[in-house]
C-alpha cells in the first residue's frame, strides 16, 4: 500500500551542476560534521571544504553562486557519491535543496540511501549529460523537468532518457519509498502480524 502523500513522479527546479569525476562523501560533506547527533543542520555543509577558505571567506563554487541557491536538481559525472556510505551526504544534499541527482553513474550505496529520503538518483549517458550541464552552466533559470513515470528529463525544448531501476522507480512513484511513514500508515496491520507472531507474543509450550 502507498502513501498518496509520498508519491514522487515529477520534479521541476532549476539545476546546479558540480563538475568532476569520482567526487566522494568525505567531499560532499567533510567527516568532522559527522559527530553532530542530529541531522538538522547537514544544510549548512555541503561541500563545505570546497566552498569556503580557512578563514571563513566564500571561494568560487557553484553551491556559493546567488543565481543557484534555489536549485533542486545537482548534475555531476561519473561515480559519484563514491567512498564511506555514510548517510549524511545524501542528508546534506536535501536539506541544502537539493530533490534529486542527474549523475553519469552512482555509488550504489549513495544512490539507496538517497531514495530511502525520497531524493531520485538517475544515471544518463555521458555525452547527453555533458550536454545538459552545460545548458545548465549557462543559463541558471534554466527549468529541467524530471519524469519519473517516463524516465526522461526535458529541459529548453529538448528531452533525454534518464535511468532508475524499476524497483527504486515503484518505490517513489507510489509512495513507498518512505519505510517509516508506510510502518506507521499500516500500524494496525502491523500489530496484528506482530501478535500473531509466537516468538513477539510468547513461545507455546
Amino acid at each position: 500500500m502507498g502513501n498518496s502523500d509520498k508519491k514522487i513522479t515529477m520534479i521541476k527546479s532549476t539545476g546546479i551542476s558540480i563538475r568532476g569525476n569520482d567526487i566522494d562523501t568525505d567531499r560532499i560533506i567533510p567527516a568532522r560534521f559527522l559527530k553532530e547527533i542530529t541531522f538538522a543542520r547537514m544544510g549548512e555543509y555541503p561541500f563545505f571544504d570546497e566552498r569556503f577558505n580557512q578563514d571563513g571567506s566564500e571561494k568560487d563554487h557553484p553551491f556559493n553562486d546567488p543565481r543557484r541557491q534555489s536549485a533542486g536538481i545537482l548534475i555531476s559525472n561519473d561515480n559519484f557519491g563514491c567512498g564511506s556510505s555514510r548517510e549524511h551526504a545524501p542528508q546534506a544534499l536535501k536539506r541544502w535543496g537539493i530533490q534529486a541527482v542527474i549523475a553519469e553513474s552512482l555509488a550504489e550505496i549513495f544512490a539507496g540511501n538517497c531514495m530511502i529520503l525520497g531524493v531520485p538518483a538517475v544515471t544518463m549517458r555521458k555525452e547527453e549529460l555533458q550536454e545538459l550541464q552545460e545548458m545548465v552552466e549557462k543559463d541558471p533559470d534554466l527549468e529541467l523537468e524530471l519524469d519519473l513515470k517516463a524516465l526522461k528529463v526535458k529541459a529548453g525544448g529538448k528531452s533525454w532518457d534518464v535511468q532508475l531501476s524499476e524497483s527504486r522507480r515503484s518505490a517513489l512513484t507510489e509512495g513507498t519509498w518512505d519505510s517509516t511513514a508506510l510502518l506507521l500508515a499500516n500500524l494496525p496491520r502491523a500489530r496484528k502480524v506482530a501478535e500473531a507472531l509466537p516468538y513477539m507474543s510468547g513461545f507455546s509450550q
